[in-house]
């Protein structure tokens, strides 16, 4: 190891010598005259280039510029001015082995700027792809693009990765294969963390549920916060936000209610027995008059549906036109009070838990008990 270490030590030092006895002072001096021309030109048309497209962009309504300014304003100032030192290098003689380093060398920041420019487009292709559609779908549209722009810079910088180690003199394809075999075993270590998320990937392509919609899944219910790669964040309605793991939660019976159109009531009331058969009769056309009185209202039925224990039991069902759980409410409160109105007005009472009981006594018992505790009873 010693002796490989001292090899490369003398070959580094060989080369350097070669490098400066190959070259005269003027060839050093016209190498970094013209290396700064070039990193001052590209800088200045990097910029007047931009400046025109940004100009260009604020008057048109087209994509096309816009995508063109925001790619070029990912270009870094490395690559401007590694495009200068490498020019810069054609004005010296370079060793065989330095020149070979310098070509890959330059070739391998060419790849990374590519990568720079082609995760930024694709950033800004994502957002304006997902940034258009009605204000309804503003939840699934963020969760979508999300999960679609960490896959996609991941398959980006993947993709670089590999092109600049083959540019380096890797063997990708023996890289690639050996990662394959281990990916078989580390797949199986994770396949919890992989099952969740390509179950962030189901979520993201049928959404079932998008941010902001209330669901409840179990006994738990909430509005969806975020919609991550391994878990989903639901803020409860009692504030504290709970966590669910992807897998787990497509697992499970979701019901969604911002998916609902209309919200379905059903609601009864009671009456005492004494009530007369006519009135009992009216009773179904009150309740339903309370409800055609709403505007967020419609009518189903309304019956007598059966005989309680201590009442006369009405059933009635309504729909009311908007998903809103507070409207529900507020329509279910304006037809309770227009229902104590309107049966009061006919004289009808409500009931309420009742026993009677009745005594069954024979003449003998009643002439054997003492006359006082019969009469007190």
């Amino acid at each position: 190891m010693a002796a490989k270490s001292c090899q490369e030590n003398l070959d580094l030092i060989t080369m350097f010598r070669q490098l400066i006895n190959n070259n005269t002072a003027q060839d050093w001096v016209y190498a970094l005259l013209a290396a700064s021309a070039f990193m001052l030109l590209l800088h200045i048309l990097r910029r007047l280039v931009l400046h025109h497209l940004e100009r260009v962009a604020k008057t048109t309504d087209t994509v096309i510029d816009d995508f063109l300014v925001e790619v070029l304003s990912a270009t870094r100032i490395l690559l401007v001015a590694a495009t200068g030192v490498y020019l810069g290098t054609h004005f010296l003689t370079l060793p065989a082995a330095l020149e070979k380093f310098v070509d890959r060398a330059f070739i391998t920041l060419i790849i990374l700027q590519a990568g720079f420019w082609a995760n930024r487009g694709l950033m800004f292709w994502l957002k304006h792809r997902f940034s258009q559609g009605e204000k309804e779908d503003e939840g699934a549209r963020a969760m979508t693009l999300s999960l679609l722009s960490f896959l996609g810079r991941v398959v980006v910088w993947v993709l670089v990765l590999l092109l600049m180690l083959d540019n380096l003199g890797l063997n990708v394809t023996a890289l690639v294969t050996s990662l394959g075999i281990g990916g078989i075993a580390v797949a199986l270590a994770v396949q919890n963390i992989l099952g969740d998320l390509f179950a962030s990937l189901s979520i993201a392509i049928d959404k079932p549920f998008v941010i902001g919609d209330f669901v409840i899944v179990d006994d738990l219910m909430g509005s969806v916060e975020h919609v991550g790669l391994k878990t989903t964040r639901i803020r409860s309605l009692g504030g504290e936000q709970i966590i669910f793991s992807n897998n787990d939660l497509l697992k499970s019976r979701i019901r969604n209610y911002k998916r609902m159109q209309e919200r379905r009531a059903v609601f009864a009331i009671a009456v005492t027995y004494d009530t007369p058969a006519k009135k009992l009769e009216q009773i179904a056309a009150l309740i339903q008059q309370a409800i055609e009185a709403q505007a967020d209202a419609r009518f189903d039925r309304a019956h007598f549906k059966s005989f309680g224990q201590s009442s006369l039991d009405f059933e009635a069902v309504y729909y009311v036109l908007k998903p809103d759980y507070n409207v529900f409410m507020d329509v279910q409160q304006a037809i309770n009070l227009q229902l104590v109105r309107r049966l009061a007005e006919h004289d009808i009472k409500f009931a309420f838990p009742t026993q009677t009981l009745y005594l069954n006594r024979s003449p003998s018992q009643v002439k054997t008990e003492d006359p006082v505790a019969a009469k007190v009873e």
